[in-house]
């Protein structure tokens, strides 16, 4: 399993989703899942990294954002 991939993801969520006005619509989810992983090979990382730690990355992303706006967080 690949620590990396996790620690990747959650640095990632925190810069592009927490930090950010993101919406929970179908297109905004499906963006981010897409620059999510441009951004993580340009790192060095795998799609499958990722999803192996965090399972789909798209599901993840959509609780992370739905996590923020139930918890009052930007």
């Amino acid at each position: 399993m690949s620590e990396r991939g996790a620690e990747f993801f959650g640095r990632w969520i925190t810069d592009n989703v927490m930090r950010g006005n993101v919406g929970a619509d179908i297109l905004s989810v499906a963006e981010l899942t897409t620059k999510l992983f441009a951004d993580a090979k340009a790192a060095g990382i795998s799609e499958e990294e990722i999803e192996e730690e965090v399972g789909s990355a798209y599901e993840a992303i959509l609780a992370a954002i739905v996590g923020s706006k139930d918890t009052g967080k930007p």
